[in-house]
């Protein structure tokens, strides 16, 4: 199974200048795990987490006055639609992380996330354990 059979298509995407309420207001209501955040200034795709989020507030910083631009992973791995789960799965292992941005040509088409990829695993196991029992 690939990438694209994985991903989210409908992401959400967030400027630098965004306040962590805002993207976790944002974050919450589609019910995502990460933002992609898009700075038009330096052409820059990065990523915002929950946990990145959880890591201001428990630093005790205001959500209503830090910005995206502070707390945004830009030394992103980015992944293409026609990865395999498990080389995703690796690359999420290798960094240390949950998302990928998934890539086509220029710009971002997707995200993947370790949900997504537990999703399309569990029914295949569960069906090679029932062709094999």
């Amino acid at each position: 199974m690939l990438v694209r059979d994985a991903m989210s298509t409908m992401v959400l995407t967030i400027g630098p200048a965004h306040t962590l309420r805002q993207a976790a207001r944002l974050m919450s209501a589609r019910r995502v795990g990460a933002a992609i955040v898009l700075d038009p200034d330096t052409s820059g795709i990065g990523i915002l987490t929950e946990r990145d989020i959880l890591n201001s507030v428990g630093l005790g910083q205001n959500p209503d006055h830090e910005t995206a631009s502070k707390h945004t992973t830009t030394d992103v791995v980015f992944a293409a639609p026609s990865w395999t789960l498990l080389e995703a799965a690796e690359a999420m292992t290798h960094g240390g992380f949950r998302h990928l941005i998934v890539l086509d040509g220029h710009g971002p088409v997707g995200v993947v996330s370790v949900r997504d990829i537990i999703r399309c695993w569990a029914p295949a196991r569960r069906e090679a354990a029932m062709a094999a029992g």
